[in-house]
C-alpha cells in the first residue's frame, strides 16, 4: 500500500471519528465559525479555552489557526484581516489576563468601526463571581467598548449567539462583538445542534434607504452651491461605497477630501482628490473645506483631529451629513440636512439624478492652492528624511501593496506621502491611536492575502510594543515587510515638546538615560550608538534584516526588501527633530496651520 493511500485512509478515519464523536458546545462554536465563512482565527490558548482549541484541531482543514505571541497581537491581527477583507476578524483568548489583553483591540475596533468577533474562555459557571483562578468579569469590563457582548449560559444557545454576533459585527455601523463562554459550557454535550436558529435581536433595526424627498433636497443644495466639497471617511470603506463615491464625484464635479480612514476611497492621483484633511492634512484640503459653501459629509463623525475648533470648522457653508449611525448625526456638528442611512445607498440613489455643476471657478481656486501650497519637504542629502523613504517605497510599488502602520509621526508621514490607488490597502489605528498596531495588523492582512506585498511602516517606539510578533510571522510563514523609521524617540510627543513645551524632553528618548538625548542635549541628528539593535533582534527571530544610515542606500535597500521572499525588517535611521508638517494645533483652526 502506498503512503498516499495510507494517508487517505487515515484522513477518512479521522473524519469518521469526528462525526461519531459527541458534539460539545466547543464543537458547535467552531462549526458555527466554519458556517459563517471564517477561514482564519488568531487564537492564544489557556486553561479556560482548552476545549475550544481542541475543537479547532478537529477543523484544521477548514480554519487556519494562527498563534500570535501575545493576545493584543492577535486582536490587532484580526483587525488587520477585517480591514483588508471587509469580513469580521476573529480572535480567541483564554479567561483572565488573556481576555484582558484583548481590551485595547476591542476599544480600537469600536472607535474605528471594525467588524470583529472576539471569543474568550471563562471560568466554569458555578465559580463565576468567586474570584476563581484567572477570572475576570469580561462583560462588565468591555460593556462600553463593544458593539454587543454575550455571556453564554447554555450550550444550546451557542449557535444562535454566534449567528447574532456575526450579524451585529458586520451590519450597519461595524464593530466588535464579544462572546464570553464558560469552560463547562464548552464541554456540555449538545445532542442535536441547530446551526441556523432564528435570531433574537429585539430593537436592533437598520435605518431605511434615503427618501426621494431627502435626495431632492440634497440635489437642490448642490445646485445652489458654488464651492462644494465632499468630506468622506471610513464609512465609505465600511459600506463598500468607494466606486459609488468616485462615480458621484466625477458626475457632479465635486472635489473630495478624506479622513485618515477614508484614504483609498479616491485614488491619490485623481484630479478631484484633495488628499487627507485635518491636523496633518494637506493645506489645500483644509483651505477648501474652510471656504466651502456646502460640505457633503459622508461616512464621517466630525472627529476632533479633523475639525479642530468645532465652531470654526466649515462655518462658511451648509452641511449635509450622511451616516449609518444615528448617534453621530448632529453630535459634534449640526447639519442642515441629515440622512441616517447607509453611505452606499445614499450615493447610489443620488448619482443617477446628479448633474455636473459649473464649478470652474472653484476648481481653479483649488488648483491655485495646490500650486502655491503643495506637500513638500527638504531635499537633504546628509540625512535620510522619512518622507523620502515612504515616497520612494510608494514609487517602487505603484500602489500594489497593503500597508499597515503603528501610531506616531511615521503613521502621518505614511498617510501624507503614500500614493493609494485602491481601497482597503491602508490599515491604521485612528480613533484610539494604539501604538504597537502596525506589525500584528500587517500580519493579519498577510494572512488574508498570502501572495500580496504587505508592509508595516513603523516607528521604533511603536514597533517595540509588539515586536514579539516577529516570531509569528516567521513561524506562520507570513512574509511581512517592516520599515522602521528609527529616530530613537517617541517622535510625535517630541514634536509637541518642540512646538509647545520649549523642547523640554519629558521621557521621550528611548535610549539609555545617561546619553545627552535623554534631556534634549543631542545635536538633532542620530548618534552612532543606536538602541536597541533591531537587526540583531530580527535575526534572532530568524528574519532577514538590514540597517540603513545613508540616503544613497535607501532605494537599493527597499528593492532588496521587496524582493525578499520572506519577512524582512529594514531599520532606517532618521533624525529625531524632523516634524510632521503641515500641522494644525489641537483645537486650532485653518488660520493656525504650521507649515515650517
Amino acid at each position: 500500500m502506498t503512503r498516499t493511500n495510507v494517508s487517505a485512509i487515515d484522513d477518512r478515519q479521522a473524519a469518521a471519528q469526528v462525526k461519531a464523536r459527541p458534539t460539545t458546545g466547543a464543537d458547535v462554536l467552531v462549526e458555527s465559525l466554519v458556517r459563517h465563512g471564517v477561514e482564519v482565527i488568531f487564537a492564544y490558548p489557556g486553561g479556560a479555552s482548552i476545549p475550544l482549541h481542541q475543537a479547532l484541531t478537529r477543523y484544521r482543514d477548514r480554519i487556519r489557526t494562527i498563534l500570535p505571541r501575545h493576545e493584543q497581537g492577535g486582536i490587532f491581527a484580526a483587525e488587520g484581516y477585517a480591514r483588508v477583507t471587509g469580513k469580521p476578524g476573529v480572535v480567541m483568548a483564554t479567561s483572565g489576563p488573556g481576555a484582558l489583553n484583548l481590551v485595547t483591540g476591542l476599544a480600537d475596533a469600536k472607535l474605528d468601526s471594525i467588524p470583529l468577533v472576539a471569543i474568550t474562555g471563562q471560568v466554569p459557571t458555578h465559580v463565576i463571581g468567586t474570584d476563581a483562578f484567572q477570572e475576570t468579569p469580561m462583560i462588565e469590563v468591555c460593556r462600553a467598548i463593544t458593539k454587543h457582548h454575550y455571556l453564554v449560559q447554555s450550550a444550546k444557545d451557542v449557535a444562535r449567539i454566534v449567528k447574532e454576533a456575526f450579524h451585529i459585527a458586520n451590519t450597519g455601523r461595524p464593530g466588535p462583538v464579544l462572546i464570553d463562554i464558560p469552560k463547562d459550557i464548552q464541554n456540555t454535550l449538545v445532542p442535536r445542534p441547530d446551526y441556523d436558529p432564528p435570531m433574537d435581536l429585539p430593537g436592533y433595526r437598520l435605518p431605511p434607504a434615503p427618501s426621494p424627498e431627502k435626495i431632492r433636497d440634497v440635489l437642490a443644495m448642490i445646485k445652489a452651491s458654488q464651492r462644494p466639497v465632499i468630506y468622506c471617511g471610513g464609512g465609505i470603506l465600511a459600506s463598500n461605497a468607494y466606486e459609488s463615491l468616485r462615480e458621484f464625484a466625477e458626475k457632479a464635479g465635486i472635489p473630495v477630501a478624506m479622513t485618515v480612514h477614508g484614504l483609498g476611497a479616491m485614488p491619490s492621483e485623481h484630479y478631484l482628490s484633495l488628499g487627507m484633511l485635518g491636523m496633518h492634512g494637506t493645506v489645500y484640503a483644509n483651505y477648501a473645506v474652510n471656504e466651502a459653501d456646502l460640505l457633503l459629509a459622508v461616512g464621517v463623525r466630525f472627529d476632533d483631529r479633523v475639525t479642530g475648533k468645532l465652531a470654526e470648522f466649515a462655518k462658511h457653508g451648509k452641511i449635509v451629513h450622511v451616516d449609518i449611525d444615528a448617534s453621530e448625526i448632529n453630535k459634534n456638528k449640526t447639519a442642515q440636512i441629515a440622512l441616517n442611512t447607509d453611505a452606499k445607498a445614499f450615493l447610489d440613489a443620488i448619482t443617477p439624478l446628479a448633474t455636473a455643476g459649473d464649478f470652474r471657478a472653484w476648481h481653479k481656486q483649488i488648483d491655485e492652492w495646490k500650486a502655491t501650497e503643495p506637500m513638500a519637504y527638504d531635499q537633504r542629502d546628509d540625512v535620510i528624511l522619512p518622507q523620502y523613504v515612504i515616497e520612494q517605497f510608494s514609487a517602487l510599488t505603484r500602489g500594489e501593496f497593503l500597508m499597515a502602520t503603528g501610531v506616531g509621526q511615521h503613521q502621518m508621514w505614511a498617510a501624507q506621502w503614500t500614493r493609494f490607488n485602491r481601497p482597503r490597502t491602508w490599515i491604521t489605528s485612528g480613533g484610539l491611536g494604539s501604538m504597537g498596531y502596525g506589525l500584528p495588523a500587517a500580519m493579519g492582512a498577510q494572512a488574508a492575502f498570502p501572495d500580496a506585498l504587505v508592509v508595516d511602516i513603523d516607528g521604533d517606539g511603536s514597533f517595540l510594543m509588539n515586536i514579539q510578533e516577529l516570531a509569528t510571522v516567521y513561524c506562520e510563514k507570513l512574509p511581512v515587510k517592516v520599515i522602521v523609521l528609527n529616530n530613537q524617540h517617541l517622535g510625535m510627543v517630541v514634536q509637541w515638546e518642540d512646538r509647545f513645551h520649549e523642547g523640554n524632553r519629558a521621557h521621550t528618548y528611548l535610549g539609555p538615560v545617561h546619553l545627552p538625548e535623554a534631556i534634549g542635549q543631542g545635536e538633532g541628528e542620530l548618534p552612532e550608538y543606536i538602541y536597541p539593535d533591531f537587526v540583531e533582534i530580527a535575526r534572532g527571530f530568524g528574519i532577514a534584516s538590514r540597517q540603513v544610515r545613508q540616503k544613497s542606500e535607501v532605494v537599493d535597500a527597499l528593492k532588496e526588501m521587496i524582493a525578499h521572499p520572506g519577512p524582512y525588517v529594514l531599520d532606517v535611521l532618521i533624525p529625531y527633530q524632523e516634524h510632521v508638517l503641515p500641522m494644525i494645533p489641537a483645537g486650532g483652526t485653518v488660520r493656525d496651520i504650521i507649515k515650517s
